[in-house]
């Protein structure tokens, strides 16, 4: 019983089929119908390697939101060398709540040559152009760069092979420090630093203002954690002057950045920066400090990065558009081009039209009546044999279709 439900449930399910198929006999085949068949096929799959490639390659979406995170912490990440001792000054950061930060750490700061070894030269002047082209051509790439997935694009400068024979004429100070999501000031003078209940001082009494130089170079300046698609302005910049009361604004404007991929999450910090320098002559009327001076502010939007791709079901249903799509727009291209091939085949080629000629063949008297003739066509097979009469003494022939003929004595 079973075995006999399961055969009438298989041949309902035949019978119910919504997609007839055309016999093969009806179906004509064609070299224009094979090529396009072929074209077809090979369309068809370049695409669907597109659609595939597309979704894997998942897009990202930029926004600006509102700040909310008040209570977050900023991390500030420094290498940059003054051509200055490290006993000669002092680097420290006040925020905007008149607190000194160097509670929360210093930086560290070492002894070095202001003048770069040939090899480090190199790798300097490379990064610097490299960044500065990246500046001018972010809005272009900005998707190739967030899609490397590369968070630092350069490396560590190399270290020297060969130390010079002179004496150590600069400071290199480098380090990590966190800090308040505040604005705040990060700078660079002569002298040390003095933390006082309310701001701090610099002691500079034993030096004069021939022993200021703040020539500079800054190999690393950012904000938060590294990052792909992030670009540092100030990284790879260099300033040399002559003067030695010179001072170097650098005013910041730090954007909070959360960046969301599939696989991570990560709050980081991005800025843009513009810079200002002049020297330092009272006698003139230009007042200040000589020294360098990082003014950074925080801005109160956030940009959200968000790398998103369709649904799975969104991905299924472009792949069938595009296969029907590509099938139905190539059969009726190849009806088109049948119907012009058949036109162009019917006007320039025609077929020659045997002409039939009649001829009488005389029967002399006395001959058999009914004479069997094989009529042999071009087209038709020998065992079709036909009886004449012959009692009208005559028989029309055609040399173009009878090839023989013989008579039978009875």
């Amino acid at each position: 019983m079973l075995r006999s439900r399961a055969k009438n449930v298989s041949k309902t399910v035949k019978n119910l089929d919504a997609f007839p198929k055309v016999p093969e006999s009806y179906v004509e085949t064609s070299p224009v119908g094979g090529t396009f068949s072929v074209v077809t096929c090979c369309l068809i799959v370049w695409l669907l390697y597109a659609e595939i490639s597309y979704y894997l390659d998942a897009n990202f979406k930029f926004r600006f939101v509102p700040d909310t995170d008040f209570d977050a912490k900023l991390k500030i990440n420094v290498d940059l060398t003054v051509a200055m001792p490290c006993h000669a000054i002092g680097a420290d950061i006040l925020d905007s709540t008149g607190q000194n930060v160097l509670q929360f750490g210093s930086l560290e700061q070492e002894d070095t040559w202001f003048e770069l070894s040939p090899q480090q030269r190199r790798h300097f002047d490379g990064m610097r152009q490299v960044n500065s082209y990246l500046r001018e051509e972010f809005h272009a790439i900005q998707e190739l760069l967030w899609r490397s997935g590369q968070s630092t694009l350069f490396g560590d400068m190399p270290k020297r092979t060969v130390n010079p024979s002179t004496p150590p004429d600069a400071c290199r100070i480098f380090g990590s420090l966190v800090l308040n999501k505040v604005a705040g000031n990060f700078h660079i003078t002569a002298g040390h630093s003095l933390a006082l209940p309310r701001g701090h001082i610099h002691i500079s009494a034993f030096m004069s203002e021939s022993d200021y130089n703040f020539t500079h170079r800054i190999n690393r300046f950012s904000f938060g954690d590294p990052s792909p698609g992030i670009i540092h302005p100030l990284e790879g910049d260099e300033k040399i002057t002559d003067q030695n009361t010179m001072l170097y604004q650098y005013f910041v404007d730090v954007v909070p950045t959360e960046v969301n991929t599939f696989l991570s999450r990560l709050d980081t910090y991005q800025y843009s920066v513009k810079d200002h320098e002049r020297p330092i002559d009272h006698h003139k009327g230009s007042h200040g400090i000589p020294g360098i001076f990082f003014k950074y502010d925080m801005s109160a939007l956030k940009v959200q990065v968000t790398q998103e791709r369709d649904s799975p079901i969104q991905f299924i249903v472009r792949l069938c558009a595009v296969i029907a799509g590509i099938y139905v727009t190539s059969g009726l291209i190849n009806s088109f081009v049948q119907i012009v091939v058949n036109i162009l085949k019917c006007k320039y080629i025609k077929k020659p039209i045997q002409n039939v000629v009649a001829e009488k063949v005389q029967i002399p008297p006395g001959q058999p009546t009914h004479v069997p003739v094989s009529l042999l066509q071009n087209d038709e097979p020998t065992t079709n044999i036909q009886t004449l009469d012959l009692t009208t003494g005559s028989v029309q022939k055609s040399p173009d279709i009878i090839t023989s003929h013989y008579v039978l004595h009875t």
